[in-house]
Formats: C-alpha cells, structure tokens, sequence
C-alpha cells in the first residue's frame, strides 16, 4: 500500500477517470456541472466516486440535494488526486514528444487588458501547428494567476501589473511597457485637453477595476504618488462595461490606450504623471512542458513578424 496525503490506499485498482470525477466536482460544487463537464451523466459519475470512496474507506464530500462541499479528507485527497492527473498528462505528452508530436493540454490565462500581442491569432497559429494539444483559456487577474502558474494549474498567462510589481518565481517575458491614458466622453469639459496631470481629475467620478486586483494597483499606486484624493464609484472587470459606463457620462477611466475604440464617441487624453503597467507572459520556470515550450516559439515568430 501507499500513502496519500494521510489517506491510505491498499493494493487496488484506481482509475484516472474516478481521479477526473472528483476534481471538476470538487471545483463545481455540484454533481450535476461535474457530469455536465466531463460529458457523462450524472448517475455514472456519482457512482464512480462513491466507489472510490468506497475503495478508500472515507467519504470524499458532504452533500445534500443542494450543497456539496469537501470533507477534510477530500480536501486532503484533492492536490494528490490533480498532481497525479497532471503528471499522467505529461508522461502522454512526453513519450508524444519523442515520436515527434506534441499532445496533452495547454491551460493559458488571460487578463481583459491584453494589448501587446494578438492572442487570438497566436493561438490559432498554435493549434494549426499542434492540432493535438487541448487549449484551456481562462480569466482572473493577475496575481491569482502569478499563484496558479506556480502550483502548476496554469501553463502560461498574460499578466498586467505596475512597474513596481515584478513577478516572482516565474519565468517572464515582457511584452509590452505602456502609460494609461484618461478616458473621457466626447463632451467631457477636459476632452479637449492634450495633457493632463492626475491633480486635474482629482473631482472627478471614477470607473475601475475591482479593488485589490493589479488592475486597479497601478491607478492607486499614481494617485498616492502624486499625493491627490480619489472617488472610485464603479467597479468591474469588464472593459466593454467599463467604457460604456464612460459614453454614459457616468465617470472617467484610466486604461491603456490600445483598449479603446476608435470608433466610440470616447475621448482619450494623455496623463504626465499618469500610472504605467508593464505586460508579460509568465510561464512555469520549473520544467515547462513541451506544450507551453511550443507556444513560446510561436509567439516569438508572431513577434518578430509584427
């Protein structure tokens, strides 16, 4: 027998598929998502846990008809339960990799704010080069994504973040260096202006990301350098949200100029001691799998070539 995470399993058959099971239900909380995402109904995969659980001698979850949550023992089996799904993963992608093909899964996250590269177009130079790797996209910000890249759930991620935070224990790339801009309506009474200083907003309504994210640092980190008081009234992390409540008149912005439309009846306006943001792609610096090494030299060539 061995030991996992002080859950004790003798000389028995478990099979990835139950290990699946009961990952994507312990992230939906719900038995039905869970059948839902793993393209099974939800009778087989209730069975395949409690035959696991069964197997293991502990209940993995606490559940009603309306709530799931782990026990501790199930949250004790769980970070086992993915390092061994990833690292069956990279055993396929490995031995692919020797017969010169590239396979297993490419998880990348991506922040609302990307300017430097084209990502979409980059990916799909990816997936015509390596129609066999799986590509997971998701959202966040980025310091859950600095986090998610260490404890090996993410492959890569764009990241946005103020001069003053530079990631750490992660390989980086930066893409892109670039000052905000403030974003007004056209018939704003500052619209007209070439330059402004943060002081000069100073009575204005602000719309921004939510607090604590590195969205929102930068803007926060220049005002209190530039010793000026702001009001903060919407929050999102939405940027077409954002910029309509702008065209709405109901506050100003400060976003990377790459961002806003051409075609909107927005104005942008340069800031001389507006924030600046420096745009990376960070990766795993602990042995990247053979997916993400790929994706790199992909978006190298997009690089160059634009």
């Amino acid at each position: 027998m061995f030991l996992i995470s002080a859950i004790v399993i003798h000389d028995r058959s478990m099979e990835l598929q139950q290990l699946r099971y009961v990952l994507a239900v312990a992230e939906e909380r719900n038995f039905t998502r869970a059948a839902a995402r793993c393209h099974v109904v939800q009778s087989a995969l209730s069975h395949q846990i409690q035959s696991l659980e069964r197997e293991l001698g502990v209940r993995l979850f606490a559940r009603t008809s309306r709530r799931v949550e782990l026990t501790e023992a199930g949250a004790a089996f769980v970070p086992a339960a993915r390092a061994t799904l990833d690292a069956a993963e990279r055993a396929v992608a490995e031995a692919a990799v020797a017969s010169g093909e590239i396979r297993g899964s490419l998880t990348i996250g991506t922040i609302p704010t990307v300017t430097a590269v084209d990502l979409a177009r980059v990916i799909a130079a990816f997936h015509r080069a390596h129609p066999a790797v799986g590509i997971r996209l998701r959202g966040g910000g980025s310091g859950a994504f600095i986090s998610s890249i260490r404890e090996g759930e993410l492959d890569l991620a764009v990241l946005g973040l103020p001069e003053s935070s530079v990631p750490e224990r992660v390989a980086t790339r930066v893409l892109a260096r670039e000052r905000l801009v403030a974003v007004l309506p056209a018939e704003h009474r500052l619209a007209s202006r070439r330059r402004l200083r943060l002081a000069d907003l100073a009575d204005e309504t602000f719309i921004d990301f939510p607090t604590g994210g590195a969205g929102r640092a930068q803007s926060d980190l220049a005002f209190t350098a530039a010793g000026v008081t702001r009001r903060v009234a919407f929050e999102t992390e939405g940027i077409d949200l954002m910029l309509d409540l702008v065209d709405e008149g109901l506050g100003v912005a400060l976003l990377a100029p790459a961002i806003v439309p051409t075609d909107r009846r927005l104005v942008t306006v340069a800031l001389t001691d507006g924030p600046s943001r420096i745009e990376y792609l960070a990766w795993s610096d602990f042995n990247p799998s053979p997916a993400t090494l790929a994706f790199l030299e992909i978006l190298d060539a997009h690089l160059v070539a634009s």
